[in-house]
């Protein structure tokens, strides 16, 4: 297996392009996994297109999905080198940091920028006893997750707290508070963000009813912003 990815050689893998900001990739190639060669690099076949290899492009960054369902996972990576070993060519994937577990969106994603704050418990706290937090900016919001800009880098599986604003007067416009949430997936943003990175973060909720809050709330959302 190749070390944590726990990927056998010859296991089927879909490859896609990586996509656009807020954009789902479309997984339509096929490979075959080899062998990893280190931590950070591994060997696959080459994909085929219409019957020919697909041509490198070793500007362009790569998802690799494998594993079934909801317990699929997808890693991001860019062809190094194409390998020749006896009659067969593989290309040689650097891996990059982010892993993420792969979901079918089962919650209405609301594409909507907010202002966001968000936190850390280990983060050190301030002068008031505080831990401190800092602004971000929504992508995306759905009751399962969000994409939000900020300025720090985490690593795939570190917990936040984010705070979403008080939309609107009325009751159903209160502010939620410290939603907790793992990080899925962390991206550069796009040159001219006002952002440094784009991160996924995929909540966890301790109750039904603090899915249920998120939920009234993004419909609050929908309802202000005519969306």
């Amino acid at each position: 297996m190749a070390g944590d990815l726990k990927i056998k050689s010859g296991t089927k893998l879909q490859l896609a392009y990586d996509a656009a900001m807020g954009q789902e990739p479309n997984f339509n190639m096929i490979c075959t996994f080899n062998k990893a060669l280190n931590e950070s690099a591994f060997l696959i076949s080459i994909p085929m297109v219409n019957g020919r290899a697909l041509e490198v492009d070793e500007s362009q960054k790569l998802l690799i999905r494998y594993g079934n369902g909801n317990d699929s996972m997808i890693l991001a990576g860019y062809v190094d080198d194409t390998v020749k070993e006896g009659i067969r060519r593989y290309w040689k994937i650097r891996r990059v940091s982010e892993q993420r577990q792969f979901f079918q969106r089962a919650d209405e994603r609301v594409k909507v920028t907010l202002r966001v704050e968000y936190r850390q418990e280990t983060w050190a706290v301030n002068a008031e006893g505080q831990i401190p937090k800092e602004d971000g900016m929504s992508l995306d919001i759905s009751a399962g997750g969000a994409a939000v800009y900020i300025n720090r880098r985490f690593d795939v599986g570190e917990i936040v707290e984010l705070s979403l604003p008080r939309i609107g007067t009325s009751d159903k416009g209160r502010a939620i508070e410290d939603i907790v949430g793992a990080v899925a997936w962390m991206r550069e943003a796009p040159k001219g963000s006002l952002y440094r990175n784009l991160c996924g973060v995929q909540f966890r909720f301790g109750d039904p009813a603090e899915k249920q809050r998120l939920q009234e709330y993004l419909e609050n959302v929908k309802e202000k912003y005519k969306l």
